[in-house]
């Protein structure tokens, strides 16, 4: 599951199935993908379990300063997945008190707490770009990220490029879990360079019997 500007590519390059690209005609299902996005982690599950996702992919600018990845997208995602579902999914909730898109300590729990944050900033407060900004300082936004230390309970990371732009998460089947502790879902990086997480990324084989589509 990505947001749709990158169906094609993962079609093509990945040969990888996914639920919307391009020529997606359906909006009710790019809506769905909005909500599971705008949603909490548990609530984003509920969807991406009803969609048979096996994978979930977003892009992030924040450590080399792209500004064309998701989260400047998010908003888009939000109003969709809105339309579709109103009372489910709010724009303003995603706004501070003075109507700002924030993703700072300013900004709003719905919006520390919803998928997309979470898949974009995993483990990024734990990085310093350089010596003159803060850890988790997201140079795209020009912010120190508000939320830094928090786990991921219904996905785990299977990919991070070298640069942080290409994330992927695997889906958890819900047999895993309650059996899966917090050290076993997440990657172990080798220290090297200004930041132990600076280096190349690598796709973990998944285990055996489980899907390899790309949803």
């Amino acid at each position: 599951m990505s947001w749709w500007d990158y169906g094609y590519q993962i079609a093509g390059m990945g040969n990888r199935t996914t639920l919307v690209d391009n020529n997606t005609w359906n909006n009710s299902h790019i809506a769905l993908v909005g909500k599971a996005m705008a949603s909490n982690e548990s609530e984003a599950y509920k969807t991406i379990q009803s969609l048979d996702v096996d994978y979930v992919l977003v892009i992030f600018g924040g450590y080399i300063g792209y500004s064309g990845d998701d989260i400047n997208k998010f908003l888009w995602m939000v109003r969709i997945g809105g339309g579709e579902h109103p009372n489910e999914i709010r724009e303003r909730d995603f706004l501070t008190s003075t109507g700002d898109y924030r993703i700072d300590k300013s900004a709003s729990e719905t919006m520390l707490n919803c998928l997309m944050y979470k898949l974009s900033y995993y483990r990024f407060g734990e990085v310093r770009l350089d010596m003159r900004t803060p850890l988790g300082f997201d140079r795209t936004r020009g912010s120190e990220i508000g939320r830094k230390n928090f786990e991921l309970d219904y996905l785990e990371e299977a990919f991070t490029s070298k640069h942080w732009l290409v994330r992927i998460y695997r889906v958890l089947p819900p047999e895993n879990l309650p059996h899966l502790s917090r050290t076993r879902r997440r990657i172990h990086h080798r220290a090297s360079g200004k930041s132990r997480l600076n280096n190349r990324g690598r796709l973990n084989t998944p285990s055996k019997g489980s899907s390899k589509h790309f949803t």
